[in-house]
């Protein structure tokens, strides 16, 4: 298909258009539109000449359209965009005072599988474009009239896995957006030679590791790509990345009850921690359709003190949007359910 303008650079544009018999520089003012206007609509951008606008027409200006829009009591807006190319994705806005967060996906399902994530529990369908992936952000803010300072690649899918179109849209974001590089965190579920690809890079933004158990047979069950890259790999590969950028990783761990979350699973993490400079950030679990439930608060309080007693700064994130299923993948699952489309689950543990 005919990708949309949204997606190419500055650089790109102006070479574009310059093919459609048009000089450089109106490449760079729909550039100007795109990006920092934020205009999807060729009539608005006054000062591109009529006969540029209908040769632009000819390819869309961006691959997205809204399907549900979900606002919880606490502000947290979660949005379905179905895609031109085919297949639905989510995104999630998280304002606060200091800032506006939009969490994206960088694929259309996932084929990880992680044991608890309702993304997985519907299988892979294809990769997102850069294009598709920053067009969620510009979106969000006409849709909610905000300026968004952050931006999480958290979302559906995992990112490393879609390592071009992640690093572009990065670029995009940061160079075109204008979103601080450090405003910017890719997660992964620890795909160890895109983290060393990563970490050539050398970015400055965060990069942050879903690991939710320090033991391998666990984490086999929990993240089934731990049987590829296991945790002795994961701790390498941080610690190289740390070494190579200087940057501090974060550690995502999803708390589930009486899964991952006693005393012992909290004394092995802080083993695990012992030589990466991170920061942990311990998720409660938001309930979807996978057999878990979340962490009691004793028990989260609990993995909190051994964390901080063995020298880590921990975080507890506040739960958001549980009454919009706010947790990746809940509201796609939802809505193909509603229209008959059958989607099979993943076994608990499946083989990626």
């Amino acid at each position: 298909m005919t990708r949309g303008w949204i997606g190419l650079s500055t650089d790109e544009l102006v070479a574009e258009v310059a093919g459609l018999g048009e000089p450089g520089y109106r490449g760079k003012q729909l550039a100007t539109w795109l990006y920092r206007k934020n205009r999807v609509v060729l009539d608005e951008m006054t000062d591109l000449p009529r006969g540029l606008r209908e040769k632009l027409a000819t390819r869309p200006v961006g691959e997205l359209s809204l399907v549900r829009d979900q606002v919880a009591t606490d502000g947290t807006r979660k949005f379905l965009f179905d895609t031109l190319a085919g297949g639905m994705v989510e995104s999630v806005f998280m304002p606060s005072a200091e800032r506006s967060s939009v969490c994206v996906s960088t694929q259309v399902g996932c084929a990880v599988a992680c044991a608890f994530c309702e993304t997985g529990l519907s299988g892979f369908q294809r990769d997102l474009s850069a294009g598709e992936i920053v067009e969620q952000v510009l979106a969000i803010q006409r849709l909610t009239g905000e300026r968004v300072t952050h931006v999480v690649f958290m979302g559906m899918g995992e990112p490393l896995f879609n390592m071009d179109a992640t690093l572009k849209a990065v670029a995009l974001l940061n160079g075109e957006v204008g979103i601080g590089m450090r405003h910017l965190t890719i997660s992964t579920s620890g795909v160890v030679p895109a983290i060393d690809r990563l970490a050539e890079h050398d970015l400055q933004l965060t990069l942050a590791i879903s690991l939710h158990a320090a033991e391998d047979g666990l984490r086999d069950v929990l993240v089934p790509l731990n049987r590829r890259f296991p945790l002795e790999q994961l701790k390498e590969a941080a610690q190289r990345y740390e070494n190579r950028t200087g940057r501090r990783i974060t550690i995502e761990y999803v708390l589930l009850d009486g899964v991952n979350d006693q005393r012992s699973h909290a004394e092995a993490c802080a083993t695990w921690l012992r030589g990466i400079h991170a920061h942990v950030n311990l998720i409660p679990f938001n309930a979807t359709e996978a057999a878990f439930a979340p962490s009691r608060p004793e028990a989260i309080r609990q993995f909190r003190q051994i964390l901080e007693g063995a020298g880590f700064p921990v975080t507890v994130r506040v739960e958001r949007g549980a009454e919009i299923a706010a947790a990746c993948g809940q509201l796609r699952r939802q809505a193909l359910k509603a229209a008959g489309e059958i989607v099979p689950l993943r076994k608990r543990g499946a083989e990626a």
